[in-house]
């Protein structure tokens, strides 16, 4: 059997064709070749299409047939992987009524500050396990009280992946995960939150259908499978955000288990068995992808929206070379970046700075001494002290991982990067062969019951290397309570 996982990223779609009983992927592709646009229409604003998303799976689909290295009528399960805490509105015929409100949005952080502030910090942080913040519920009131006339005719709301698995499927489900990522889910009462949707005037009746991650989400329609060679009526068995799916793609699926990732932002994902809370809410607790109601696992996130984003902007900025080209400039850089220090910050509000916009900074710029290289490794070293700033803050919170796992993808395909990383937390850093649309196939082999456990998808799960902290910690610790001092200063 084979099965298809599908990963909905900001920047692209990649699509992976995994053996289930091998546990091999054959295939794995995205698109567009070019990474898609974020549409912001004010300072702080986010969004996307939907229909662009559904187009570029579509095509990310026919692009890995095209291989010809498997036969797709043996696809048996599909799974989705899906950028957290996009609003998306559709009217009772399932049309998208506005373009989606994605997670690095800053619009409704006010909103969500006074709706933290009115419920009551104590009821938000117990029951919500979060402050309402800038999550898809906020968004939601922000649309209600901007957009009243598109507020009225919204039938269902959901998040990315769910409207993909509605276009394959015609069923709208959702999931407790899902549902907690949005801030909609009360965890004390295993409910809708009656708070939340009181006081933001929600009717309950937006809300999907509620189903477990790893269950039966809808069968693919005649439609759809006709125009992808795909078979009708195969199930859409697994739905989950990008984070908890990039946890259990590396196999992080229990209390104390921690994965990072370093894409368009960057995370650390710790996986606890106690309803925990920060109570400033700079990180912030999710339904686990194995959460239920007898076995508490969630999902503690550090989110640094101003992560590959920063990389990406730097490869623009100076005339388009490849990310492999900036990583080998950037290693000709000794540590230090000859004192040239990069605030990551600039794509959005930022949790963990308490929802402020801090903006991207470049300090200490000498026109005689530095050059592009020297940008390219303070961009590399600032992201990573970024993720030591979030790191001290789950530490502070009772979660101190002494391995981390991740892909070796997106930013730790950067040595520069990584060594960064693993020097300026001071922690050992396991790689793995894996990303988001991996995990998700095999997702779908759990939801379709062609694994027993979650556990038994990964008995051919190996390192590619570990990476240990090395001769420049103390160098880096110094480095960081600069760049520490600097972003003190900033704020």
């Amino acid at each position: 059997m084979l099965l298809l996982g599908i990963d909905v990223g900001t920047s692209s779609i990649k699509v992976s064709v995994v053996d289930a009983q091998k546990q091999q992927t054959i295939v794995s592709v995205s698109y567009p070749e070019t990474e898609s646009e974020i549409i912001s229409k004010q300072a702080g604003w986010a969004e996307q299409s939907p229909g662009m998303w559904w187009e570029h799976v579509q095509q990310a689909i026919i692009k890995a047939n095209a291989t010809q290295k498997y036969n797709s009528k043996e696809i048996g399960a599909i799974g989705i992987s899906y950028q957290m805490h996009g609003l998306v509105a559709v009217d009772k015929s399932g049309e998208v009524l506005r373009d989606s409100i994605i997670w690095c949005d800053s619009r409704a952080v006010e909103i969500g500050n006074k709706a933290f502030d009115e419920i009551g910090p104590s009821c938000c942080l117990q029951h919500l396990l979060n402050s309402p913040g800038n999550f898809t519920a906020s968004k939601l009131a922000w649309v209600k009280q901007n957009e009243p006339e598109l507020y009225a005719k919204i039938d269902k709301i959901m998040l990315p992946g769910d409207y993909i698995a509605l276009k394959f499927t015609g069923n709208a489900t959702t999931s407790i995960s899902s549902l907690s990522e949005g801030v909609f889910w009360d965890f004390v009462k295993n409910e809708l939150s009656e708070e939340v949707f009181n006081y933001y005037g929600f009717s309950k009746s937006l809300i999907p259908e509620i189903k477990d991650v790893f269950s039966d989400h809808g069968q693919l329609s005649s439609v759809v499978a006709d125009s992808l060679s795909l078979t009708a009526g195969i199930p859409v068995t697994y739905k989950a955000g990008d984070q908890p799916n990039n946890a259990l793609s590396l196999n992080v699926l229990e209390a104390g288990e921690v994965a990072a990732t370093a894409g368009t932002s960057g995370v650390i994902y710790g996986v606890s068995d106690e309803l925990t809370f920060d109570p400033l809410s700079r990180i912030n607790t999710f339904a686990h992808v194995n959460y239920t109601q007898t076995q508490k696992r969630l999902g503690v996130l550090l989110c640094i929206n101003g992560t590959g984003i920063l990389n990406r902007w730097m490869k623009n900025s100076t005339g388009n070379p490849s990310y492999q080209q900036m990583n080998d400039a950037a290693s000709t850089v000794s540590v230090g970046s000859n004192g040239l220090f990069v605030l990551p910050f600039g794509n959005g509000a930022e949790r963990m700075l308490e929802n402020k916009i801090a903006g991207a900074h470049i300090q200490n710029l000498d026109l005689n001494i530095h050059n592009t290289a020297h940008l390219y490794r303070a961009a590399q070293e600032g992201i990573a002290f970024a993720f030591r700033y979030g790191l001290d803050i789950m530490r502070e919170n009772k979660m101190s991982p002494a391995i981390i796992r991740a892909g070796k993808a997106n930013m730790f395909l950067s040595n520069v990067f990584t060594e960064s990383f693993v020097n300026t937390l001071n922690i050992p850093v396991e790689l793995y062969n894996c990303d988001g649309s991996v995990g998700a196939a095999l997702g779908a082999g759990i939801g379709a019951g062609v694994y027993a456990t979650a556990k038994e998808a990964f008995t051919q799960f190996n390192s590619l290397a570990k990476v240990e902290p090395g001769k420049d910690v103390q160098q880096y610790d110094e480095l960081y309570h600069q760049w520490k001092e600097l972003l003190l200063k900033t704020l």
